[in-house]
């Protein structure tokens, strides 16, 4: 019975209607799975995880206009254990809400350091789950965060999924509004991956599109430029801004800006480092020696 069980499970992550039968391997996942959780609910109790900061580049002036908040988990021992290895586990076991909090508070702390710093112009974008956005009293959460710390709301950007998209809800309108209306921007992240209705953009109050990395790797290539271009025209017909993620080439970046591509993120300008990094790049400059590092 209890095989049978975790071979329910799997044929229900598959997506349901699936038949999977049992074999030695999903019971290891499923104890890799369930040591992956006991992990992350002790990492939280001793404080390993901690938040990092991607600058987010315009591609007209070159300048740090904000940054994307990404979680990081490092073991005491000095093991780190990838997000798209935790975050998983956390939503399935319900941790994300309590991860998803914590993060959006740490980043509203950092920005509310940022702008006391001087640096007044810059935004956050936090990465806000499908079950978190979800979860009671989220929007009401996030409203008290950004009192406590004294943001304007438009400095503030959550990314949703486009999966988010699909699930054309009165519910998930009514939230999204909710965040919209207090002055909160929000963008969906890696479009054009999920397979939405392009009509759902003009329902949901949407202000940012993200280009998936997946099409700005193909960019250059015959017929790559075609996808990144079509979204690009598409969300400025619909008065939205483009963001480009994945950079790590200049061929990269200028096909971006020929094609009218507002903002970018990358390896090419830096990877993820701590706040106070990032306030030194706002005042150096990306500079050559950053990106190659």
């Amino acid at each position: 019975m209890r095989n049978a069980d975790i071979a329910m499970y799997h044929a229900k992550r598959s997506g349901r209607a699936e038949i999977k039968l049992y074999t030695a391997d999903l019971n290891e996942n499923a104890h890799a799975r369930l040591n992956m959780s006991n992990l992350l609910r002790k990492a939280i109790t001793d404080r390993e995880l901690y938040m990092e900061y991607q600058p987010q580049i315009d591609l007209g002036s070159g300048k740090i206009i904000g940054a994307e908040a990404l979680m990081r988990w490092c073991r005491h021992d000095g093991t780190l254990i990838s997000p798209a290895e935790f975050i998983p586990v956390a939503e399935s076991n319900g941790l994300i809400k309590e991860l998803g909090e914590w993060g959006l508070r740490q980043s509203c702390q950092e920005l509310r350091r940022w702008h006391d710093a001087g640096y007044g112009h810059l935004r956050m974008s936090v990465n806000i789950s499908v079950p978190q956005l979800h979860s009671a009293g989220f929007v009401e959460a996030t409203h008290g965060v950004i009192n406590e710390f004294q943001l304007p709301p438009q400095q503030l950007e959550l990314e949703i999924t486009e999966s988010l998209l699909m699930q054309h809800s009165k519910t998930n309108l009514r939230i999204l509004r909710d965040l919209s209306e207090f002055g909160i921007r929000l963008s969906i992240d890696d479009f054009g991956t999920g397979y939405s209705s392009l009509a759902y953009l003009q329902d949901f109050p949407v202000n940012i599109l993200k280009i998936d990395l997946s099409f700005v790797r193909n960019m250059g290539t015959e017929h790559g430029n075609a996808i990144p271009s079509a979204i690009i025209a598409m969300a400025h017909s619909l008065h939205l801004k483009v963001v480009a993620e994945g950079i790590e080439s200049a061929v990269q970046e200028n096909i971006l800006k020929s094609l009218g591509c507002d903002f970018a993120q990358g390896f090419y300008y830096s990877r993820a480092v701590p706040g106070k990094d990032l306030l030194e790049m706002c005042d150096t400059g990306i500079s050559q020696i950053t990106r190659e590092s």
